[in-house]
C-alpha cells in the first residue's frame, strides 16, 4: 500500500507516501551464483562497488503492476506448479523501502529453498531509523488494506496451504488482521496453514490478553520466534516503557495454542533483529516448518523446555 514514486526505476517503483488503492503487481529480483544463505549481498564501498550488479548481488530487476485479474491468474499458474500448491505471505516490519521488501522476501524463498509462491504485502514504511512513530502510524493504518489482500490470497490464488510471516512491526498489521478475521463466522472466515511471527514488536500484555486467544483460531499452527539479544526489541521496550512480545529472557511469552521458540543461542548480526532471515539456523528451521509441517518436537535443532504445564523450544548452542 505504497504510492508509486519512480516507476521507470525498480528499486524506487513504490516510495514513502501512502495510497489509498491495493496496488498488485511482480517483480524479479537476482540471486547472485555464489549466494550464501540468509545473506543480502549488495554493494560494498570497501570492494570499490557503488552500483548493483545482479551477478553479485540480491537486486530487483523489474517491478511490473497488474490489473487484479491478471495477477490472480498469474499467481494462480506460480502456484500450480509448486508440488504442495502453496503460497507464502511475508510482512515486513520498520525502516524497510520497497526494495528491501522485495529483496528480503527472495533471499528467504531462495534460502527456504520453496517451490510455493512467495509473496510480500509491503506498507509504507519510511525506511529510515528516525521516523519510527511514522512507521507506528502507517502500520495501523495499513490494516483494512491487508486484510482485503489476504483475502484475496486465500480466495483466488487456488493455493492450498498460505503460510503468512511477519517481521518485527510488521506482526502489529498481521496479528490486527487476523484479529479482526477472528471475529467472523466459521464459514466466512479465511484459514491459513502456518502463522509465523518472528519478533514481534507488540506489546507483549496486549499480544498476551488481547491477540493471542484469537489469532489462534485463524491458522494450523502458530510460531512466535523470540531472542533475548534483539537490540531493536529492547530499544522498542525503551520508547514504550513495556517489554515486547518478541523479547525472550524472563519475559518470554509462553502462551496455550502457541509454539514459542526462543532462538536467543543463535548466531546474528550486531542489531539481532532479523534472525529468521539472516541465521542459517533458523532458516533451516523454518524450512522444516513451511515444508513438511513438522511440529516442534520433530525439527531438529529444537529442545524442548517446561514452563509450568506448557511447553517451549530453544535451539541448541552453535
Amino acid at each position: 500500500m505504497r504510492a508509486t514514486s519512480s516507476p521507470n526505476t525498480p528499486q524506487l517503483a513504490f516510495g514513502r507516501e501512502r495510497e489509498e488503492r491495493l496496488e498488485l503487481g511482480t517483480c524479479r529480483v537476482s540471486i547472485p551464483k555464489h549466494h550464501e544463505p540468509g545473506e543480502l549481498e549488495s554493494p560494498h564501498i570497501w570492494r570499490l562497488e557503488v552500483l548493483e550488479n545482479p551477478e553479485r548481488h540480491v537486486a530487483v530487476l523489474d517491478v511490473t503492476t497488474r490489473p487484479t485479474k491478471e495477477f490472480y491468474a498469474e499467481l494462480g499458474r506460480r502456484v500450480q506448479q509448486s508440488q504442495q500448491r502453496a503460497a507464502f505471505v511475508f510482512v515486513h516490519g520498520f525502516n524497510v523501502s520497497f526494495k528491501d521488501a522485495a529483496c528480503r522476501t527472495a533471499q528467504m524463498a531462495h534460502d527456504l529453498h520453496y517451490d510455493g509462491a512467495p509473496i510480500f504485502y509491503s506498507w509504507p514504511s519510511q525506511g529510515g531509523s528516525l521516523p519510527y512513530s511514522v512507521d507506528e502510524a502507517n502500520v495501523d493504518w495499513t490494516v483494512p488494506h491487508l486484510k482485503e489482500f489476504l483475502v484475496g490470497i486465500a480466495q483466488q490464488s487456488g493455493a492450498r496451504q498460505v503460510h503468512l510471516i511477519a517481521h518485527s512491526m510488521g506482526n502489529r498489521a498481521l496479528t490486527a488482521a487476523l484479529r479482526e478475521f477472528s471475529f467472523l463466522s466459521d464459514q466466512t472466515r479465511p484459514l491459513f496453514h502456518e502463522v509465523v511471527l518472528t519478533a514481534p514488536d507488540i506489546d507483549a500484555g496486549v499480544f498476551k490478553n488481547q491477540i493471542a486467544p484469537a489469532i489462534v483460531r485463524m491458522a494450523e499452527r502458530t510460531t512466535l520466534y523470540s531472542s533475548s539479544k534483539d537490540w531493536a526489541l529492547y530499544a522498542s521496550k525503551k520508547v514504550h516503557g513495556y517489554p515486547r512480545a518478541g523479547e525472550a529472557g524472563e519475559g518470554l511469552l509462553v502462551l496455550p495454542g502457541i509454539d514459542t521458540v526462543d532462538a536467543s543461542a543463535v548466531d546474528t548480526s550486531f542489531i539481532g533483529h532479523s534472525y529468521v532471515a539472516d541465521s542459517k539456523t533458523v532458516l533451516a528451521d523454518l524450512t522444516e516448518l513451511l515444508h513438511r509441517a513438522k511440529p516442534p518436537d520433530q525439527r531438529t535443532w529444537l529442545r524442548p523446555r517446561d514452563r509450568g504445564p506448557l511447553r517451549y523450544w530453544v535451539f541448541e548452542p552453535n
